[in-house]
């Protein structure tokens, strides 16, 4: 039989001891977490407003886009007020005697004319051909046609879209002066101009 020594196993015991409490109060190192940081406040987006320009007649169409900004206008004109097209006198749209080609003096009536029309935006035009008594009425009808279609080539050539003018003739039907003197024969020899209705 194994004797066993009372003091040996108190030791044996107390060993055990020391170690399971030496073990158990051992420090432990804390265990971190990790920090969470704060969410970041997104606020939501605020809408851009559109920037305003300046339209300084008031008219609509912004100064960027309006060719006349400190006049009142139409859009169908780029800002632009329309120009009546006034009957005009048009005494100076004259032809010689049995011709269809133009005086030279008609030339900056035309000129200015032709500019009149392109500020117009995009109406249409008569041109109305008139002729005087002298000669058959067959005649004077081509003649006042000719004449219409001499001032059509001539604006044409002034930047004008023939689309947009109408060429009539009316003879010797519509004098505007005395068919029997050569004054009025002369005022007579035309062509008028007028925008379409």
């Amino acid at each position: 039989m194994i004797k066993v020594n009372f003091k040996t196993i108190v030791f044996a015991l107390s060993l055990s001891l020391v170690a399971l409490f030496y073990t158990s109060c051992k420090s432990k190192k804390p265990v971190v977490q990790p920090k969470e940081e704060p969410a970041e406040v997104v606020e939501p987006a605020k809408p851009v407003e559109p920037v305003k320009e300046v339209d300084t007649d008031g008219d609509g169409i912004p100064d960027s886009k309006d060719e006349c900004p400190e006049v009142k206008g139409e859009a169908s004109n780029n800002g632009c007020p329309k120009e009546e097209m006034k009957v005009y006198d048009y005494k100076n749209i004259q032809f010689e005697f049995n011709s269809s080609v133009l005086k030279t003096s008609s030339y900056a009536v035309l000129e200015k004319i032709a500019q009149q029309i392109k500020n117009s935006g995009n109406g249409r035009f008569l041109l109305n051909g008139h002729s005087s008594a002298e000669g058959t009425e067959q005649r004077n009808m081509a003649l006042s046609v000719d004449r219409a279609n001499a001032v059509k080539a001539y604006l044409v050539n002034n930047g004008i879209a023939s689309s947009r003018l109408i060429t009539k003739g009316f003879g010797e039907s519509q004098p505007i002066a005395d068919n029997t003197t050569e004054a009025g024969r002369i005022l007579n020899r035309r062509v008028e101009i007028a925008p379409e209705k």
